[in-house]
């Protein structure tokens, strides 16, 4: 080999490393990127979780509460239909008087606006939770969709180093700007694509 080959050769080596290392950073960069798009949707998908418990316990609170109202109403109903039966004046007025606390007692039970705890409030958060949790979804389901782009990009970017073709790591940022548009999709206006 003369002097002149093994200089061109070392050139070539030279601009083969130069070339690696910018691939090596581009997956580097890609990678902290899937970083944060994994903790984002895995957070995202532990809220979500959360606030669908939180949904159910709320709906099964507002049956229990429905029920109540419901048991209470109907004694109330029945007592007052049997008051005609009642010949005495003194029970008939506590009868009277049963039935108001009855009727009061169904009242609390539909509206409590100071506990939050009647029917009409707990439907109210019931369904702000399940906002929360359908808001949730939909930035999880975006975050996958960014995670899986930054994976790709990643495998597209080290098959550049293996293969030197240039078109790979072209690929690769466009996967990584895809992946960045769903993060960004995610983070700030989750229901503006419907993916699913």
């Amino acid at each position: 080999m003369g002097a002149h080959e093994s200089m061109e050769h070392a050139e070539h080596a030279e601009h083969a490393s130069g070339s690696n290392k910018k691939i090596a950073l581009l997956i580097s960069v890609i990678a902290l990127f899937l970083a944060f798009s994994e903790t984002l949707g895995k957070a995202a998908q532990t809220e979500s979780l959360a606030k669908n418990v939180e949904a159910s316990n709320l709906w099964a609170f507002f049956q229990a509460k429905s029920i109540r109202r419901t048991v209470v109403q109907t004694v109330s109903e029945e007592a007052r239909l049997s008051m005609s039966t009642v010949g005495d004046e003194a029970a008939k007025a506590a009868l009277q008087k049963q039935i108001e606390e009855w009727q009061k007692t169904a009242q609390r039970y539909r509206s409590e606006p100071e506990t939050g705890e009647g029917s009409e409030q707990l439907a109210a958060r019931a369904k702000h939770a399940e906002h929360d949790r359908d808001l949730a979804q939909a930035r999880y389901h975006h975050y996958e969709l960014a995670s899986a782009a930054f994976q790709i990009g990643i495998v597209l970017a080290s098959a550049t180093i293996i293969t030197g073709m240039v078109a790979l790591a072209w690929l690769s940022g466009l996967l990584a700007l895809g992946g960045l548009a769903f993060t960004a999709i995610g983070l700030f206006a989750p229901h503006a694509v419907h993916l699913f």
